[in-house]
């Protein structure tokens, strides 16, 4: 089996190379392709990851969850990925997911690493070693088989915001789920732009009141007066 890197993007000309290049120096035998699915970036993002070696694809839709899912369609591996635009994956990532699958997990993710060494973005990312569910971000990245992939409908793209939650609790409900010891690092840059306590904060916010039953019209309405 291949993987094909799944990496949607808005705006991202500034990381998403540096982001390309090191998937591709740490690819082993089983990447097939780095897929990069543009919302309508109106900066250099498209010209930067084809520059670095990705593909690239435009999505109809703009949207992390619309995009994600139009990569999905247009990938030719049998193993997704889904990474961030701003998260450089573990050394010898694809050979990890691929000792996750032969062990019949159906998917799975990464534990969360930042590029700072602030002892509280420790601390939080800390916490994702445990397999419970408020601990699961998009920022682990994802990977998961292509036929669970599709079986489960994908990303709800009416979800703006939550919808790495989301689709965890759906492909659990069915299949299993690995978490791997290795650590995706992440950037810091909105902890360090917002605040890292208060950015924190806003988070357990709205995934309280996304557990409360809260919608997506309330929940991007908080995120974006809080962070703004």
């Amino acid at each position: 089996m291949k993987i094909s890197v799944i990496i949607p993007a808005y705006n991202e000309a500034h990381v998403i190379g540096s982001t390309i290049t090191k998937v591709l120096e740490r690819r082993g035998d089983y990447l097939q392709e780095v897929l990069v699915v543009d919302g309508g970036s109106t900066d250099a993002t498209v010209e930067s990851a084809t520059k670095a070696g990705a593909r690239v694809v435009r999505s109809p839709k703009k949207g992390r969850a619309a995009q994600m899912n139009y990569g999905a369609e247009q990938a030719q591996a049998e193993v997704f990925y889904f990474l961030h635009a701003d998260s450089h994956p573990p050394v010898h990532f694809p050979s990890c997911i691929m000792a996750a699958l032969d062990e019949n997990y159906a998917a799975g993710c990464f534990r969360l690493a930042f590029d700072d060494d602030h002892f509280l973005l420790n601390a939080y990312a800390w916490f994702t070693q445990f397999d419970i569910n408020i601990f699961r971000f998009g920022d682990q990245s994802l990977f998961i088989s292509r036929d669970v992939f599709f079986d489960i409908e994908g990303f709800r793209e009416d979800h703006i915001v939550m919808e790495d939650q989301e689709i965890v609790r759906r492909i659990k409900r069915s299949y299993s789920f690995d978490i791997l010891e290795q650590s995706v690092t992440t950037s810091a840059r909105k902890y360090r732009k917002v605040g890292i306590v208060r950015l924190q904060l806003i988070f357990a916010l709205i995934l309280v009141l996304c557990y409360a039953g809260a919608d997506q019209q309330t929940l991007i309405a908080i995120y974006n007066d809080m962070v703004r």
